[in-house]
């Protein structure tokens, strides 16, 4: 394992961990031990007598008590499968080039190369021990990894003692095959203190012990018997928390001798690769949050997410003269052509990233479908507009409102229009705007008791919407032009919009949107032997955002029905904006001045300015649009 002190320190706090799984077997052996002692001094004479008789009888029962516990204890805790991370396995056929980088830098390490390689939708990399039976042969049907991912073929399943190399997929696309190897080495230098014997069974000691823990509070996995499980899982958090503190150093030592080791591999550009990093983390995220979210929710998901991670960070040193040295390096032989077929890899990993991220579906079908980058802005943009636009107005239909009359329409000799026609017939902008915008100060519908129809509300004014000035031109994770994160606004989730007419619209918006997404939410699947080793039930396990409120989703659908209106009457077209992701394009020029304007009506009830920008870019609000 090497001289590190990094490993010296990880031997010893195994070597504790150990000593507590002995001290545990010592527990477990003492009444047993303690019936010997008193069944052979019977046989010899020595324990003789009525007393001695009964105490013989009740140590051995409680003898044997113990030690059935102890075995099932111990059964569970090897037997348990521990969790794995989802992610993609690569076969060896599929990057023959990636696998001889791998094995030319665990050489020049001197430590033993991992046994396989997978990939995963993060920004990350890591060793992950898959030696426990669970994970060998046969093969799970394409559930926790993308079978075939660049071959077709049935998942490369390892068969050494030699941990898998997990690597974050977005750095295969956008790093060089140069920082790529001088980011794996600190990782690939983790296998040497791995393959030391005390260490590998004190990790062994600890993964079972999560395993049972879990597998003790999953009812499913053992009905009829609750209270078993219940006290299996006592015993099995209670050695955990007595390992934890040696396990967490012991971890830290293992990092620390690989660090040390890794110091002679390309130090100097493992420095710059770190920078890149960095880089991708930020690429990466904002991708997923602004341009793949829009499609997921749609029920499609984009089939090139990492390509689209070399597309976004290109852009930002394109704008950001920070990343301007970046680009140079665009020229170098990128990681990904170490795939045999990266087009195959980014498919699977994308729809991993679909599945994790936001809880799609395993495969491709009818209601979960790629995209291709290029069909973005008609498949996912263009469908989410009309879309949004059409469940705010079948909810302005719920609540009975009313279209106002055409201003522009001629009245001379004809009949005044019918205010009683709904503008579900005809859905307009203008229906949205006058809905928002109160009379004067209050609303003069009479008859309507309701938030929005009691006359004694006076349309409050406020600040909260000026705050957004500084944000404007940048599309927020939702998909839509200006609606910014809602990590930035901890209190809009209790803090009522001034304008009770947007209020009441954005409670009944939020109903309905709740609605539709349980309609289309699948059945969970129950835990079955084939079903991969990571809760397939709870998906997303990692989702990117809360959900969003219902002044934002009144704001996006406000801001979907513009850009319906624009698209239709001036011939806009939706974009795709790689940082930003769905964005309206007028002329083939980014409209970077919507979002204060929507946000000044949703929540002010002040319609001037979105009128004004409406009046300057020729947008007409009294002509209907096509809704999805």
């Amino acid at each position: 394992m090497g001289v590190e002190a990094g490993a010296q320190v990880a031997r010893a706090r195994a070597l504790a961990v150990l000593r507590i799984r002995s001290r545990a077997l010592a527990i477990a052996l003492l009444p047993a031990a303690a019936a010997v002692i008193l069944l052979a001094g019977g046989s010899t004479g020595h324990f003789v007598g009525p007393g001695w008789s009964v105490a013989r009888v009740v140590v051995s029962v409680l003898a044997l008590v113990v030690l059935l516990a102890a075995g099932v204890v111990a059964l569970v805790v090897a037997r348990a499968r521990p969790a794995v991370s989802p992610t993609v396995a690569i076969a060896e056929e599929a990057a023959p080039d990636l696998y001889r980088l791998v094995r030319d830098l665990a050489d020049r390490l001197d430590v033993p190369a991992p046994s396989a390689i997978a990939l995963t939708p993060d920004c990350d990399s890591w060793l992950e021990d898959r030696t426990h039976p669970a994970h060998g042969p046969p093969a799970p049907r394409s559930a926790d990894e993308i079978a075939g991912a660049g071959s077709g073929r049935h998942l490369h399943r390892r068969t050494a003692t030699a941990p898998v190399l997990v690597i974050g997929s977005p750095f295969l696309w956008w790093m060089r095959v140069g920082e790529l190897r001088a980011v794996l080495a600190p990782v690939v230098a983790g296998t040497g203190p791995s393959a030391q014997p005390d260490i590998a069974a004190a990790r062994r000691f600890v993964r079972g012990l999560d395993a049972a823990v879990a597998a003790s509070a999953d009812r499913g996995r053992c009905p009829g018997l609750r209270l078993a499980c219940a006290g299996i899982g006592w015993v099995a958090r209670l050695m955990l928390r007595g390992c934890q503190v040696h396990a967490s150093e012991m971890e830290r030592g293992v990092a620390a001798a690989a660090a040390e080791r890794a110091q002679a591999v390309d130090y100097g550009l493992r420095i710059v690769a770190q920078e890149q990093v960095g880089l991708a983390y930020a690429g990466w995220d904002r991708l997923l949050t602004r341009v793949a979210l829009p499609a997921w929710r749609m029920g499609r998901w984009p089939s090139r997410l990492d390509a689209g991670v070399v597309a976004a960070l290109t852009e930002l040193s394109r704008r950001d003269r920070l990343a301007e040295g970046f680009a140079s390096r665009l020229g170098e032989r990128p990681a990904c052509d170490l795939l045999e077929e990266p087009g195959t890899v980014d498919e699977a990993t994308s729809l991993l990233a679909a599945r994790l991220f936001h809880g799609g579906p395993a495969e491709s079908g009818p209601d979960w479908s790629p995209v291709d980058w290029q069909e973005y802005p008609d498949e996912v943009v263009d469908r989410k507009w009309r879309t949004d636009a059409a469940r705010l107005h079948r909810v302005l239909d719920t609540l009975g409102v009313r279209r106002a009359p055409d201003p522009s329409a001629p009245h001379s000799g004809g009949p005044a229009p019918d205010p009683t026609i709904h503008a579900s017939a005809s859905p307009t902008l203008a229906r949205v705007l006058d809905h928002l915008t109160p009379a004067d100060g209050a609303e003069t519908a009479a008859g309507h008791p309701d938030a929005y129809g009691d006359p004694t509300l006076t349309r409050a004014t406020g600040d909260r919407g000026r705050e957004h000035d500084e944000n404007v031109g940048h599309e927020g994770p939702s998909g839509y032009p200006g609606d910014e994160d809602p990590a930035g606004h901890p209190g809009d989730e209790d803090t009522p919009a001034p304008n009770p007419r947007s209020a009441t619209l954005a409670t009944h918006l939020g109903v309905e949107v709740a609605r539709e997404e349980a309609a289309a939410m699948p059945p969970a699947v129950g835990q079955k032997a084939d079903t991969p080793p990571w809760d397939d039930g709870a998906l997303p396990l990692f989702p990117l955002q809360p959900p969003r409120t219902d002044r934002e989703l009144l704001t996006d659908h406000v801001t979907a029905m513009v850009c319906c209106a624009a698209m239709d009457t001036v011939g806009a077209t939706p974009g795709l904006d790689w940082l930003d992701g769905p964005t309206l394009l007028v002329d083939g020029v980014r409209v970077a001045d919507l979002a204060p304007r929507v946000l000044s009506l949703v929540e002010d009830g002040d319609a001037a300015p979105l009128r004004a920008w409406l009046v300057e870019l020729g947008i007409r609000p009294e002509k209907p649009v096509r809704l999805g």
